[in-house]
C-alpha cells in the first residue's frame, strides 16, 4: 500500500511517500480503506520534534484520523463491520495510508447523507469543538471571542456559538478569513494582526466585556484577549497554533473568579471521544452544523498540506485523499 513515513524529525519534507506492507487486522481489529485522511497543527508539531512527548517512536506513518470503508475484519469481530462507512480516530499516528488498522473501539459509523471527506473533517476538531461547547455551557446573548475563528476547529466553533444564541466574535488575520468567519454566522470579526484588535472587540461588544474567551491561537494574542474576559467568566486555552499556550496569571485568574480550561481538558478518553465524534457526525449529517474543507491534497503530497497548515495559508480544513 502507498503511505507516508517519517524516519526523522524536521520539516515538511521528511514526509515522504512510500510503499509498505498492507497492513493484516489482529483480533479486535479491522483494516479500513481510506477515501479521507484528517490533518492537523498537531501533526505539523510531532513532525518537527515532538514526537517523543507524545510517545511517538521513528519511523512512524503520521496522521491520528481517516474516514473509509471497511475491508477486512480480524478474529472475533462482527463480520457485518465489512462494508462499513466508518470514521477512525487513531490517536497520534497511521493514518497517512491507503490502508488503515485499528481497534473496533475507536470506529465511530459515518451516518448516512453524511461524506466520507466531511466525516474525516469532523474527526478532531468536531470532537473537541463539541467538547468545549459543552464544557463552556454558552447561554443566549452571552458574548463569546473565537480567536483562530477561520481554523478548521474555529470554523466549527463560530457555527456551535451561533447556534447557541450567543453574540459571536470571530478574530483571525486577513480579509480572506474574516469573510468566512462572518459568512459562518459571526456578528462581528476582527482582524487580531491589526495594532489595537483588543479595542476593536470592545467595540464590537458596545464596550461590554466577554463571557466567553476560545482560545485556539495562544501566545500573546491569547494573552492580551485574556484581559477582556469579564469577572466570574469562562476560559477554553486549547490553543497553541502561535508556538505556545497563552499565559496568564493565576493570581489574576483567581481574584476575577474566571473558570480556565486547557488542553488538558480536551484529552478525551476513548468512550467519551466516540460519544462526542457520534454528535459531531449527527450534526453535520442534519445540516446542524458543516466542516470547512477548503483544499484537497494527494497523499502523496502530504509534505505540501503541512506547509500550508504551518503558513496559515488555508482557512477551514485541509484534507488528504489517497
Amino acid at each position: 500500500m502507498r503511505a507516508v513515513r517519517v524516519s526523522e524529525y524536521g520539516g515538511p519534507e521528511v514526509l515522504v511517500p512510500v510503499e509498505l506492507p498492507d497492513p493484516v487486522a489482529a483480533a479486535g481489529e479491522v483494516v479500513l480503506r481510506a477515501e479521507a485522511i484528517d490533518t492537523i497543527y498537531l501533526e505539523t508539531q510531532i513532525r518537527g520534534g515532538w514526537g517523543e512527548m507524545f510517545g511517538v517512536e521513528l519511523p512512524y506513518v503520521p496522521g491520528g484520523a481517516a474516514a473509509g470503508t471497511v475491508v477486512a475484519v480480524g478474529p472475533g469481530v462482527d463480520p457485518s463491520w465489512r462494508g462499513r462507512r466508518v470514521l477512525a480516530r487513531l490517536g497520534t499516528q497511521g493514518a497517512y495510508a491507503e490502508l488503515v488498522r485499528t481497534s473496533i473501539d475507536q470506529l465511530v459509523p459515518v451516518p448516512d447523507g453524511l461524506g466520507l471527506r466531511e466525516a474525516a473533517a469532523l474527526a478532531h476538531d468536531g470532537v473537541t469543538g463539541m467538547g468545549i461547547l459543552e464544557a463552556m455551557a454558552i447561554k443566549p446573548s452571552e458574548r463569546v471571542l473565537i480567536l483562530g475563528a477561520a481554523g478548521g476547529m474555529g470554523t466549527l466553533l463560530v457555527q456551535l456559538a451561533h447556534a447557541a444564541g450567543a453574540q459571536v466574535v470571530g478574530a483571525a488575520r486577513g480579509a480572506q478569513k474574516l469573510d468566512l468567519v462572518k459568512r459562518l454566522g459571526a456578528d462581528a470579526v476582527i482582524d487580531y494582526s491589526e495594532a489595537g484588535w483588543t479595542q476593536s472587540v470592545q467595540e464590537a461588544l458596545g464596550g461590554l466585556p466577554v463571557d466567553v474567551l476560545l482560545d485556539g491561537v495562544g501566545g500573546a494574542l491569547g494573552t492580551e484577549a485574556f484581559a477582556l474576559v469579564a469577572h466570574g467568566g469562562r476560559v477554553s486555552a486549547h490553543g497553541a497554533a502561535s508556538g505556545g499556550f497563552a499565559e496568564l496569571d493565576e493570581a489574576d485568574v483567581s481574584a476575577r473568579g474566571i473558570l480556565v480550561r486547557g488542553i488538558e481538558d480536551v484529552q478525551f478518553e476513548t468512550s467519551q471521544a466516540r460519544r462526542l465524534a457520534t454528535e459531531a457526525l449527527a450534526q453535520a449529517a442534519a445540516g446542524s452544523v458543516r466542516p470547512v474543507i477548503a483544499r484537497e491534497f494527494a497523499l502523496s503530497d502530504a509534505a505540501e498540506v503541512h506547509r500550508a497548515i504551518e503558513a496559515r495559508s488555508i482557512p477551514g480544513k485541509a484534507i488528504l485523499v489517497p
